[in-house]
This record gives C-alpha cells, sequence and structure tokens, in this order.
C-alpha cells in the first residue's frame, strides 16, 4: 500500500461543529491484529480479504469511510459475486467493527458545505478503528500464547528423547505422543512437562544416586563404608574382566534372586529362565530383557538380573538401571564379575 498512517477525523453536520481530529492509528497493524485473531471472532479468510480489499479504498486524510461501490469492491478482491460481500459487510456490521452510513438513493458519496463541514455516505470503518487497543491486545495475547506452547512442546519432546534413551519400553512416553496429536492448551503441555519431568528425575536418582545401606559404627567406619559402597557401584558399571562366572558364585552371593525360585538352580539354562520370570515382576519388560540378551548375552543378562535384585536397597527404579547397564551409554562397562566379588566380601563382613 502506498501509505502506512491515516489521520482519522470526524466531521459534524451541524452548523458551527468544527471537525476534530484524533491520533493517528496504524490501520494496517490493526488490520493485521484482526487477522490474526480472526478465530475468536467467527471470521474466515474470506472475510478478511473483503476488509483488505475495503481499506485499500481508503486515502490519507480523506477519513475512514469507504465509498467504492459494490461492483468495484468485489472487482478488486478478486472478483467475488456481490451477494457474498453483502454477506461480509453484514458481519463486520453485527461485530461492530463497521457501519453503514447510507444516502437517500444508497450511492456512497461525500458532500460539503461552504463552511467546510461534511456529511459522508458510505461504510464507515471508524468502529473498527476505535476499536484498536482491544484488537491489538488480543493478536499479542494469541502470539504469546503460540509461542508458549511452542516452548513448551519443545520441552517435552525434549524429556521424552531422555526417557527413550535409558528405557525405550516406558509406557509413559507412549501415552505422552498420543495426547501430543491433539491441540492442547498451554495448562495441559504444563501437566504432561511435569509428568515427564517427575519421571526423569526418577530414573536419574535410579541410575546416579543409589542409597547407603545403614551400619552401626562410629564416625571412622561410616565413612569406610560411603567409600566402599561408592566402589560397589562403581564396579557395577566398570571394569574389564568378561571371563564366564561361576554358576555356584551367582546364586550364592544373589540370595534374593535365589529365594524366588520353586526349584534348584542346576545349569545356566535354569538361571537364565528364572532371570526371565524375575524381569517382569521388577518392572523390566519382556522386550527389554531380550534385547539385552542379544546384545551382551543371556547369561550377562540373567546375571544382570540376580545382581540388581540383590542391590534393591541401593535402586529404585529397577527397568531403568537394568536398560542402562545393558543397553544404554553403561553397557560397554557393566562387569558383573568384579560387582560379585564385592558383593561377596561384603556380605561376609557383614556377617
Amino acid at each position: 500500500m502506498a501509505f502506512t498512517k491515516l489521520s482519522v477525523q470526524t466531521f459534524g453536520v451541524g452548523k458551527g461543529t468544527p471537525p476534530t481530529t484524533t491520533p493517528e492509528t496504524d490501520i494496517w497493524a490493526v488490520f493485521r491484529a484482526l487477522r490474526d485473531s480472526r478465530s475468536l471472532f467467527g471470521l474466515r479468510p474470506g472475510h478478511v480479504q473483503t476488509l483488505q480489499a475495503m481499506l485499500s479504498f481508503l486515502k490519507p486524510g480523506h477519513g475512514d469511510t469507504v465509498f467504492a461501490s459494490n461492483d468495484e469492491i468485489c472487482r478488486r478482491v478478486g472478483g467475488i459475486d456481490e451477494r457474498t460481500l453483502r454477506r461480509h459487510i453484514d458481519r463486520f456490521v453485527e461485530l461492530g467493527f463497521m457501519k453503514r452510513h447510507d444516502s437517500p438513493n444508497r450511492k456512497r458519496y461525500r458532500v460539503k458545505s461552504s463552511e467546510g463541514q461534511s456529511i459522508s455516505y458510505g461504510l464507515s470503518l471508524a468502529p473498527l478503528l476505535a476499536r484498536a487497543g482491544e484488537l491489538l491486545a488480543t493478536a499479542q495475547a494469541m502470539e504469546n500464547a503460540r509461542r508458549d506452547r511452542v516452548f513448551l512442546r519443545k520441552q517435552i519432546l525434549t524429556k521424552l528423547a531422555q526417557i527413550d534413551e535409558a528405557d525405550p519400553e516406558n509406557e509413559l512416553t507412549h501415552q505422552v505422543r498420543r495426547v501430543l496429536r491433539r491441540k492442547l492448551s498451554i495448562a495441559e503441555y504444563r501437566a504432561l512437562l511435569g509428568e515427564l519431568e517427575a519421571q526423569c528425575k526418577q530414573m536419574s536418582t535410579a541410575v546416579d544416586a543409589p542409597e547407603t545401606m545403614k551400619l552401626p559404627a562410629n564416625d571412622g567406619q561410616t565413612v569406610r563404608h560411603h567409600s566402599k559402597s561408592k566402589k560397589e557401584q562403581k564396579d557395577l558399571e566398570s571394569g574389564t574382566d568378561s571371563e564366564t562366572l561361576p554358576l555356584q558364585t551367582l546364586t550364592t552371593v544373589c540370595d534374593q534372586a535365589t529365594s524366588f525360585a520353586t526349584n534348584s538352580l542346576r545349569n545356566w539354562h535354569d538361571v537364565e529362565s528364572h532371570a526371565r520370570t524375575l524381569a517382569p515382576m521388577m518392572g523390566i519388560h519382556e522386550s527389554t530383557f531380550e534385547k539385552a540378551a542379544r546384545k551382551i548375552g543371556s547369561q550377562k543378562a540373567s546375571c544382570a538380573i540376580f545382581i540388581i535384585l540383590q542391590m534393591s536397597n541401593r535402586i529404585r527404579d529397577f527397568g531403568a538401571y537394568f536398560h542402562s547397564i545393558t543397553l544404554g551409554r553403561r553397557e560397554t562397562d557393566f562387569n558383573p564379575s568384579v560387582l560379585l566379588e564385592r558383593l561377596s566380601r561384603s556380605g561376609a563382613a557383614t556377617a
């Protein structure tokens, strides 16, 4: 358009009434605000196109009334029929964005007296300009809400990726992704983000912050125990020994898992079968165990089940921990041999 500012003037009809001038209004900013918030007023794209064409007929300093005929407006809109134009105008009038000033013969024009007084017959857009503040505030609020939704959605997707890395079978992530297919409110996005943050915190605590065992001891013994506990935790995630474990060592040291067996564990087949039974009871999905067995071997995966159960007082989320040491980034450091040795010595010392 050739101009960006429109001086809005209201001319009196009675004799001696001087024209009054309101501050300049950026009419195209008002138009864009209404365009962006049109859904709140039930306006369709066709309505917006009609209003844009009508605004293009206004000239700087010539008021806020459109004098163009319906034929001219239809042509500038793009060839819509006159019946559609009338419906659009009626809708703007209903919403209070436009007002008709009809002449006796329904023509649109302006007449002036010798004293400079003026009467305008046509479609007045003064109501639209009068609501400029309302429209600008509404459009800004909608834009702020849109940006907040995008920001919250990105945070949610980041949390989902973090959980997927630690536990691909996590049911919460599947539920959240189904919910994200819908258009959500800001409150709903925040509720989802809160759930995911709680889940991430729980998984992080399970992997990185094991609880220490209570030992009746003086300060020196307590310090030694904390050091030993940390070393024991480190052994679960580090080491280079990959030799086959003696079956008797596993079943003896990990007596927690052995106590749940209905039959004696005579060979590795019995151990692996028992581990597959224990895994779902510990919150470890069957498919996760099978993936771990394929990646690191069924014996090592079974050892992980036995060892985790033995250390249950220090691990809060068995599923996340199992995934971390068998399928996650700590898989290459998991050494059951060294840890069983530490657990054995710890058990003997406690006894």
